[in-house]
């Protein structure tokens, strides 16, 4: 997986496989790496998405603590 890849790298990517698989551009020996490539594009994708949504609840943790209620009464 690119460490270095951004989302918008990823995704722009993915699309471009995509369009070339349904338009028919992809002969059948490349469909495999293409497939396989699109594969690991999502798993980047996954992982930007993934750490960004841990980082924005952690930062919405530091801005607003959780309310801590009393079930126990």
């Amino acid at each position: 997986m690119e460490q270095n890849y951004t989302y918008i790298d990823a995704f722009n990517e993915l699309q471009t496989i995509v369009r070339e698989i349904e338009n028919g551009t992809t002969n059948i020996d490349e469909l495999a790496g293409k497939i396989k490539r699109a594969s690991d594009l999502i798993q980047v994708c996954k992982a930007k998405l993934t750490a960004t949504e841990d980082e924005v609840n952690s930062l919405l943790q530091k801005i607003s603590p959780a309310q801590e209620t009393d079930d126990d009464e």
